[in-house]
């Protein structure tokens, strides 16, 4: 019988949702699996299932149920807290459940270095910065295309803000943009502003879902990639990007600042549609700022490689499960 020692990532999102919490939680079962037993669920199961030694819980109020079940069963043990987004953002300053998942976690992990700075400094301490990863994909060569594609993906939801991408659509200028959304409609009303925004402008496209491997197959053919959320944890889509090689526009928030970097020129203010259709405009006719945000979106690249987010988890889980059996 294995001796491995047995992990449950507690994940609020499956497969079927596609979005950031389910790729975090695919991908870190992925990365201990050939060391440790692991087990990827929705909620928490009960004292009846084979006991974890270890628990990850993706996000502070959607998984604090099966935090305080655990911490109630196994006292002892250690439990990871990972801050995935709107927790982090807005859930531990409203919702007294996931204020009591920090205080229960025996780590917290945070996605980006900006992260942090929204916890409590006595917090601190036990908090880790673990960025993403994705593998890289070589780009598509773009010098003489007749048509400038720029994405953003992501489930259309208030959160996201795609309605400022729709707007920039019927303000850019450069006749060779096109964007494109690609994403379910979580919001009837979001959906519906989508596809009034198609029949108003020619230059806008809402693609609706995809698969995973096949959005990142159309990322890597776009002239870039926007990202417009009123918050964020640390996105894949902004990694996904920079592995592939593809420039980011994103609304200069406190997730995607961590993830960029500070003096990252693609910035425009949340919610401006004019400030980000200049930018859009610039990209198309300045080669110099093409080039800069390549530039800079390349020496981040290193952040996001799969073997530095594997060692990274891997030393965390190693160094509480060494030190919950002293």
């Amino acid at each position: 019988m294995s001796t491995r020692p047995r992990i449950a990532i507690v994940s609020p999102a499956a497969a079927s949702d596609n979005n950031g919490n389910w790729q975090t939680a695919s991908r870190w079962a992925r990365f201990l699996d050939k060391r440790f037993r692991v087990q990827v669920m929705g909620a928490w199961p009960g004292a009846d299932q084979p006991e974890p030694d270890l628990l990850i819980a993706l996000h502070a109020r959607r998984s604090a149920a099966a935090l305080a079940a655990f911490c109630e069963h196994y006292p002892d043990r250690p439990r990871i807290l990972v801050l995935t987004g709107t927790d982090l953002y807005r859930d531990i300053d409203t919702a007294p459940e996931a204020r009591t998942s920090l205080e229960s976690a025996t780590a917290l992990v945070v996605l980006q270095e900006a992260g942090p700075e929204r916890l409590p400094p006595r917090l601190r301490a036990r908090t880790h910065v673990i960025y993403q990863s994705a593998p890289a994909l070589l780009p598509v060569p773009d010098k003489n295309r007749r048509r400038l594609d720029i994405c953003m993906i992501g489930h259309l939801r208030l959160e996201k803000d795609p309605q400022t991408f729709m707007r920039a659509a019927g303000l850019v200028h450069d006749p060779r943009l096109r964007l494109l959304h690609i994403g379910g409609a979580l919001d009837p009303a979001l959906a519906e502003a989508a596809r009034s925004t198609e029949q108003a402008s020619p230059r806008y496209r809402w693609l609706g879902p995809m698969t995973h491997a096949a959005t990142r197959q159309r990322l890597k053919r776009c002239a870039a990639m926007v990202i417009a959320s009123h918050m964020e944890g640390g996105a894949n889509v902004i990694i996904e990007a920079v592995t592939s090689g593809v420039p980011v526009l994103a609304s200069h928030i406190d997730g995607n600042r961590g993830m960029l970097g500070n003096g990252y020129a693609g910035y425009f203010p949340p919610g401006d549609a004019d400030s980000l259709a200049r930018l859009l405009d610039r990209l198309a006719c300045d080669p110099d700022f093409d080039a800069l945000l390549r530039r800079q979106c390349a020496a981040r690249a290193p952040l996001f490689a799969p073997g530095a987010e594997q060692a990274a988890l891997c030393d965390l889980v190693d160094n509480l499960l060494r030190a919950s059996a002293t």
